[in-house]
């Protein structure tokens, strides 16, 4: 069974937003070291669709929904849940929808709102592959660094 999710490269100005999660997910009260990524989050039944399910997860993680949706990318960042992952949500792999999105707001209203996340940075570009944990999700980023350069100078 797959669990789709959503995710976002929001910028703001000339830096990329990053979240340091601390916790897998809602779906797992599994706490972990921490690893810096995008802000994403499962789609729930109750979205009416992709973007209104990343506006959620958005508010839900960096507490603000001062957001301008620019694009939605083709392509996914897809992966393989571990067999305890498995064993206890009956998922075996997630699919996860990204969007390029602009931040709009204040930086200083910025804080996470749940115990997943325990910090929010903006980095510029060239820090930012640095800084992301997931070898998928850097990947990713390297294949649309250019689209988001061309938006984004440090």
């Amino acid at each position: 069974m797959i669990r789709y999710a959503v995710g976002a490269i929001i910028f703001h100005q000339a830096e990329i937003l990053l979240v340091h999660k601390v916790k897998v997910s809602a779906i797992e009260d599994k706490h972990i070291q921490g690893e810096w990524d995008f802000p994403k989050g499962g789609v729930e039944q109750s979205d009416k669709d992709l973007e209104a399910a990343l506006l959620r997860e958005l508010a839900e993680e960096t507490g603000s929904i001062q957001y301008k949706v620019i694009e939605q990318l083709e392509e996914k960042i897809a992966f393989h849940f571990s067999r305890d992952f498995t064993n206890k949500t009956g998922f075996t792999k997630q699919e996860t929808t990204m969007f390029i999105v602009e931040y709009l707001g204040d930086r200083a209203n910025l804080s996470p709102q749940d115990n997943e996340i325990s910090d929010i940075e903006f980095l510029c570009l060239d820090k930012t592959l640095e800084r992301l944990t997931h070898q998928d999700t850097k990947l990713f980023f390297e294949k649309v660094f250019e689209k988001i350069s061309r938006m984004v100078l440090c």
